[in-house]
């Protein structure tokens, strides 16, 4: 590394003295783990806003007058645009190589869209404004993947996506709760809800802050990483081991129930009261955030002993295949059975969001990385779509119905994840961080 990058001391300048450091390969990690915390830090409050919003969303929308139709539109529009845009940018990162912007660009539209949600009054206002915000979303997640992935050679690809994963659901841990402060302090009309959305440009606002400085700091982030074989004059082609990869992850996604599904059986079959549903998904984002760094921890073991970690991410997935049968089985009479299969939903979903991620920084050359993340964004979001309507459906037709295609789905996906890793790659893999 020929430039100096800040030291992860807060505060630490760029030009600050090499001297003071242990040596060059300690100073290198602790520089990539000071820009993965920054970068964690953004994930925490830029969480803490929108999964806020988001918990605050179908009560307002109730209180404008909306219909549960409305309502589905305005939830599955803005998800449509989070996931359908990203290969889009993700290509354009690559091209432009303007990952700074692009982030910077996505995350503004919380400071901006959210508070207005304070001044919508009908809820089409509302879908504008929950479409912009996910149209922000779509611009930024493959660029700040990308730049988190940056750190990986140094730092190690697991520990750095799992500390994002994990201040990520710490900030989506704090923001329903944030606002179910607010709306108990104003109570639950439009005066409330607005007060709420006000009050949510506030983490937005600290989020483009540490944003900003993090750009300061490292201005190049590439700079981070060691460049790996296949990072000079890239191919285009992401190689049979991504694509096989990807094969994995959409069937992963398929069996992958979101969260309002599950929610769904534990209210009607009296598992759990509507007022503890929000307690047990900020439990579930809980062990998300603990598994993450566990995840994280194997596997760059895993990469540190020549493989690519991909039966690392293929073992949480299996780990978690039960989740199905275990949550639809429960009823009021057997609530251990939904907390098991609740803890075992969110371990296969940190997989994913951790280690799922960090898997493509290890098989996927750098200048390829935008285009690879926002692909994996788009597959994901298609399948986990699908999944959840077809799950849906076999549900209404019986509990258990829906269990064993579930089931079957992260068994396959697990076993595809598994395989990637001998399938041949686009260029050679960094190398493993050192130990």
């Amino acid at each position: 590394m020929t430039e100096p990058i800040a030291s992860s001391v807060p505060g630490a300048h760029p030009g600050a003295d090499p001297g003071a450091a242990p040596g060059p390969r300690a100073d290198a990690r602790a520089r990539a783990r000071h820009f993965v915390i920054l970068l964690g830090w953004v994930s925490l409050f830029a969480d803490l806003c929108y999964e806020g919003m988001r918990g605050a969303i179908g009560g307002y929308l109730a209180a404008l007058g909306a219909s549960a139709a409305a309502v589905g539109m305005v939830a599955g529009t803005g998800e449509a645009i989070g996931y359908g845009l990203r290969y889009v940018s993700g290509a354009i990162a690559d091209r432009t190589q303007r990952y700074w912007a692009l982030t910077i660009a996505g995350y503004a539209t919380n400071l901006v869209a959210v508070p207005l949600l304070a001044l919508a009054g009908s809820w089409p206002t509302v879908a504008l404004l929950v479409g912009l915000e996910r149209l922000g979303k779509a611009v930024r997640s493959p660029a700040k993947s990308t730049l988190t992935s940056f750190a990986a050679s140094d730092l190690g690809a697991g520990k750095a996506f799992a500390i994002n994963e994990a201040m990520d659901q710490l900030g989506g841990l704090a923001g329903p709760l944030v606002v179910t402060g607010i709306l108990l302090w104003r109570g639950e009309t439009l005066s409330g809800y607005a007060w709420a959305f006000s009050l949510l440009a506030i983490p937005a606002a600290i989020t483009l802050a540490v944003l900003l400085r993090a750009r300061r700091l490292y201005p190049d982030p590439r700079a981070l990483e060691t460049a790996g074989p296949g990072d000079a004059g890239a191919p285009a082609a992401l190689g049979p081991r991504y694509w096989l990869y990807l094969v994995g992850i959409a069937l992963v996604a398929l069996g992958l129930a979101d969260w309002p599904l599950l929610a769904y059986h534990l209210k009607t079959a009296g598992v759990l009261t509507g007022r503890w549903l929000p307690v047990a998904y900020s439990a579930a984002m809980a062990v998300d955030g603990l598994a993450a760094l566990a995840a994280g921890r194997l596997f760059d073991r895993d990469r540190a002993r020549g493989r690519t970690g991909a039966g690392v991410v293929a073992l949480f997935v299996l780990g978690g295949a039960a989740y199905a049968p275990l949550v639809l089985a429960s009823s009021d009479g057997a609530p251990y059975l939904a907390i098991a299969g609740i803890a075992l939903w969110a371990i296969t979903r940190s997989a994913t969001e951790s280690i799922g991620k960090a898997l493509i920084a290890a098989i996927v050359p750098r200048g390829q990385r935008g285009r690879a993340y926002g692909l994996y964004y788009l597959v994901w979001g298609i399948a986990w779509w699908g999944g959840s309507v077809v799950l849906g459906v076999l549900y209404d037709r019986g509990h258990m119905t829906a269990a064993a295609p579930a089931t079957v789905a992260l068994v396959a996906g697990a076993a595809v994840v598994a395989l990637s890793a001998r399938a041949r790659s686009a260029a050679p893999p960094p190398a493993p961080a050192a130990r």
